[in-house]
């Protein structure tokens, strides 16, 4: 499944030091490999069979912590005022059971509704505590010029916001053309400031897993915080299968410079025990590290809902707590 190769480290080590990449090398190596196989299937298998089959206080616990991890996320764009405030005063009380109350780790809005939803954590003193995340650069298409596409990435980290969520030119990746679209992130890693960036795949519109796996590395070599799977206005979203490619490219990647870059799985995850899977997954490949908010997001609207239902139902039909 595929394991850590040596000769791939080393190449990605030579490429992290490249002031211009050279990436004939790393193709070659690349593209024979068998990334999803019989065995790739049947862990994602085994881990449903694992999160279904844990203790209901388990589960209860799991889903609490997905909480933790959420990007509460509205992206329509037309939202009130008050449908922000509302948003934000969500994502700062999610949930409370006695004295402990949850919250989610962002709220995620739309360009145009950035300042609304810091000036309402700032009114909540959830400033700290809940980060704001704008999607930027032309969302969800990425289709515009690419100095149309930086001017709005810097428009929003003058907004003040925390965190920008990006959409990789997936033309450049279904074309292969993957010295122009490392070029094209170094920039945006450049718009970004010291702002998180997260570099969407849109996985879904990918030709294959080859793609997926390139993708990530190459937004990683060109400095993002995150890679994060959809933008969810694919087809086809965060799955598992490729949440698993991810990781591996995150693994090589950090095994051949050091840095830890996060994962966040986005789009159609809105089942309890799924958002679990996936946290539970994450933790069982990269590691401890992976469970801080800084490290592991999921990107939701309807999910958060759907936890609370969850939670409130399986606390009534057990005493453990």
């Amino acid at each position: 499944m595929c394991p850590i190769h040596s000769e791939l480290i080393e190449e990605i080590s030579k490429l992290s030091k490249m002031k211009e990449l050279d990436l004939d090398n790393f193709i070659k190596m690349v593209k024979p490999m068998n990334w999803i196989d019989g065995g790739h299937y049947d862990y994602i298998k085994k881990m449903r069979e694992h999160v279904s089959q844990l203790s209901t206080k388990k589960q209860i616990e799991l889903c609490l912590k997905v909480l933790e991890h959420v990007d509460l996320t509205s992206l329509k764009g037309t939202e009130s005022h008050e449908e922000i405030t509302e948003l934000c005063e969500k994502a700062a009380k999610t949930y409370q059971k006695g004295k402990k109350t949850w919250n989610t780790a962002a709220v995620c809005v739309t360009p145009n509704k950035a300042q609304d939803a810091i000036k309402a954590l700032d009114k909540l003193n959830m400033r700290d505590s809940v980060k704001v995340a704008s999607v930027a650069g032309d969302f969800p298409a990425a289709s515009l010029p690419l100095e149309d596409r930086l001017a709005e990435i810097r428009l929003v980290v003058e907004y003040g916001v925390d965190e920008v969520d990006i959409v990789i030119n997936r033309k450049l990746a279904i074309d292969h053309k993957w010295t122009e679209l490392y070029d094209e992130l170094k920039q945006v890693r450049q718009a970004c400031g010291n702002k998180k960036m997260k570099t969407i795949l849109a996985v879904g519109d990918l030709p294959g897993y080859f793609e997926i796996y390139f993708a990530s590395i190459i937004a990683m070599l060109a400095g993002t915080d995150f890679i994060k799977t959809s933008t969810g206005k694919e087809a086809i979203n965060a799955e598992l299968k490729f949440g698993l490619i991810m990781c591996h490219a995150i693994i090589h990647y950090h095994t051949a410079t050091g840095r830890k870059v996060g994962l966040k799985p986005a789009g159609g995850i809105s089942s309890p025990l799924e958002a679990a899977t996936w946290l539970e997954m994450t933790q069982f490949k990269l590691g401890t590290d992976w469970m801080k908010t800084e490290m592991f997001r999921i990107g939701a609207s309807k999910l958060v809902d759907k936890i609370l239902e969850f939670v409130d139902t399986e606390f009534k039909s057990t005493k453990d707590y």
